[in-house]
């Protein structure tokens, strides 16, 4: 413990705006991580340091021990999907290997946190009935500024099945008024155009005229305080939430964020007989094989191909 109060001394007590610094830091330099997963990889070391300080009333990285960090995330496995579970550990491995780094904790503790296990295609794709994607595309006070910004913000969701960072995204030059299409500037710096619905043009442009304020050129900004551009998905799902706090529609189980709209239109595009290959188009998918996860929806197809339930002992079924 000598040597690990020298290091302490040498980087000064852990307060948490200086730590926030130096953690965003380390990011850039030894992981080269993009703006968006800093502020994620942040929301997730947050979190488990207000929860610790609340179960332990305080917070020193040198008593932090396995058991904790393998409660942590314990705790919160059966409130969120396996991706998102997988996030969360990889958050917290550099978190932890940042923390011994620095030299605030006297071990490196990122080995001993637990590996969510996926397999791919294993689950199916959580959705939403259509009626309950209107019932919410239809929730808000479209006499508001706010009302009419989550309005246009969950038509893009439900129509154009768009992720939330390509809503967070989307300029004001990226709508082609004119030829009635949009720019979505999607995973990868790979950029597409879509076709913009009637309905959801009608909407961007009512947000656009009436409310939105701000110099920036992006299309969404928050309408709290100052007028700057939303930060990540995270303000997406916060419109969905809203949305799901008025109408009471309920999710599926676990949170899967605004991403559920995404599943939802494809799941109402495959029961009423497109193809995987005319839902990866409008969804945007690079392999097909991304797409064949809603092939399990498509219970009548599937129904076909389903063998007779064996005879169970002595022939009785």
């Amino acid at each position: 413990m000598g040597d690990l109060a020298t290091r302490r001394r040498r980087v000064g007590p852990f307060d948490i705006s200086r730590v926030r610094t130096a953690f965003d830091g380390y990011l850039t330099k030894e992981r080269a991580l993009s703006k968006a997963s800093k502020v994620s990889y942040w929301f997730i070391t947050r979190r488990f340091l207000t929860e610790l300080r609340r179960s332990r009333r305080g917070f020193d990285p040198a008593v932090l021990r396995p058991s904790h960090i393998t409660a942590y995330l314990m705790r919160h496995a059966a409130e969120v999907s396996t991706r998102t579970l997988q996030t969360m550990a990889s958050g917290l491995r550099s978190f932890l290997r940042f923390l011994f780094r620095q030299g605030w904790a006297a071990a490196d503790l990122s080995t001993s946190v637990l590996t969510a296990r996926s397999w791919r295609h294993a689950a199916l794709p959580r959705y939403l009935a259509p009626d309950d994607v209107e019932r919410l595309v239809q929730s808000c006070d479209l006499s508001t500024p706010i009302g009419r910004r989550d309005h246009a913000i969950l038509l893009l969701l439900a129509r154009l099945g768009l992720r939330a960072t390509e809503v967070v995204a989307l300029g004001m030059d990226d709508v082609d008024w004119r030829a009635g299409e949009i720019l979505i500037r999607g995973k990868g710096l790979v950029f597409d155009r879509l076709p913009l619905p009637r309905d959801v043009g009608a909407a961007l442009a009512k947000h656009l005229q009436h409310g939105r304020r701000g110099a920036t050129r992006r299309v969404f900004v928050r309408t709290a305080g100052e007028a700057v551009p939303f930060v990540d998905g995270q303000a997406i799902n916060d419109v969905l939430k809203r949305a799901l706090a008025r109408t009471g529609v309920r999710m599926p189980a676990k949170w899967v964020g605004s991403h559920v709209f995404r599943h939802s239109l494809a799941t109402t595009m495959i029961r009423r007989g497109a193809s995987l290959r005319e839902i990866g188009d409008v969804l945007r998918h690079r392999s097909v094989d991304t797409t064949t996860i809603y092939a399990k929806l498509d219970v009548e197809a599937l129904r076909s191909i389903a063998k007779p339930w064996p005879l169970g002992v002595g022939g009785r079924r």
